[in-house]
């Protein structure tokens, strides 16, 4: 709920805004409504137009609103005490400063000032991961960033803090979704097989490998479909074949169709663990039943993760298997949808109607 202002009262709160008072932080929060962004009265961000500015009561009261957190402030952690959140980030800058190794919990500790406990319980509660697994997905980018520049994988696996390269290839097929050898060509040795069939909804790609289906596209035109598949995976090796894997293909049509209420076919999908937490969440809500963003954090115990969470949604490579379409803001509206609004609309009203008949 906006909160109710006189125009004494607003002119107060935008004076306040303007002065980046700190005595109301946590208790005053502003919309922008020229670029839905809410922010802390402190955000170090340029001041907007006063006619463009709403105010509210709570960082849960904007995002009701429409509106979505400051990448700067983060108004969305008004709970996290300030001293508290200025460790962890602390903590964060020192575990990136040690680009050759993952410091250990103690060291991260009497860095910050903080026990054992205590910090991974906050780093977790702000950053969303634990303090290791901050370290590992930057040791990871940086092993990534290092084999496609060409250098060797053995000086590339030990530079970037990796004790050995067996423990490498231990974790390649979660972290790099193949060998350090294949994603150093860039999936050369890939190969995926796609076929594109009309639907209500236009046309419909779905490309498979040997394990599963890795792509679920929708669209207008079938040959821009081909061409964004072709860009995805540059380096694979890609041939349209519409008789390999008939049975998945027709299943997606049935769905699309209304024909079939779930989908349960076998997926070779690449995503962070955080992505994969939020598409399991996505294929629990029933068959005509809507979710919002705030209810698929609370779902994945990350409450304070609504924006993160509709960041997966959008990178969700397999439209209608992961079925982003039934999520929603939080003031009810549709929302955002990487294949169309109109496509979304249409399959929400489907799956309504069915469950009605049904």
């Amino acid at each position: 709920m906006q909160l109710q202002q006189t125009p004494v009262l607003k002119e107060t709160l935008w004076k306040a805004v303007l002065n980046r008072d700190s005595t109301i932080d946590g208790k005053l929060f502003y919309g922008v409504r020229s670029t839905g962004v809410y922010c802390r009265p402190i955000c170090p961000s340029r001041r907007p137009n006063r006619n463009q500015v709403c105010f509210f009561q709570s960082a849960q009261e904007a995002e009701i609103a429409g509106f979505r957190p400051c990448k700067r402030c983060q108004p969305q952690f008004e709970k996290v005490p300030n001293p508290a959140k200025s460790k962890v980030l602390a903590a964060c800058r020192f575990i990136e400063a040690q680009v050759d190794r993952i410091p250990t919990l103690s060291e991260l500790c009497s860095q910050v000032g903080m026990s054992p406990t205590y910090l991974q319980r906050i780093f977790k509660q702000i950053i969303g991961v634990s303090p290791f697994q901050y370290a590992d997905a930057l040791r990871n980018k940086r092993l990534k960033q290092r084999l496609q520049s060409g250098e060797e994988i053995a000086h590339a696996v030990y530079d970037t803090g990796y004790g050995s390269s067996s423990q490498l290839y231990e974790k390649a097929p979660k972290q790099l979704g193949m060998t350090p050898k294949t994603y150093q060509q860039a999936g050369k040795t890939i190969s995926i097989v796609y076929a594109i069939a009309p639907c209500p909804l236009g046309y419909l790609l779905v490309a498979t490998t040997e394990k599963g289906i890795c792509a679920v596209k929708l669209g207008d035109e079938a040959d821009k479909l081909e061409h964004t598949l072709i860009k995805e995976f540059h380096q694979a090796q890609i041939m349209r074949d519409d008789q390999t894997h008939k049975e998945w293909i027709q299943a997606i049509l049935d769905f699309i169709a209304g024909g079939k209420a779930h989908l349960d076919l076998p997926l070779d999908v690449q995503g962070t663990a955080f992505q994969k937490q939020v598409w399991q969440a996505l294929q629990k809500i029933p068959y005509g039943e809507t979710r919002t963003y705030t209810d698929i954090a609370r779902d994945i115990a990350k409450p304070q993760a609504v924006r993160a969470v509709g960041n997966a949604c959008g990178a969700n490579p397999i439209a209608l298997v992961v079925p982003c379409h039934r999520v929603l803001r939080s003031d009810g509206s549709v929302g955002g949808y990487h294949w169309g609004i109109e496509r979304k609309q249409k399959l929400l009203i489907q799956e309504s109607e069915r469950c009605v008949q049904d």
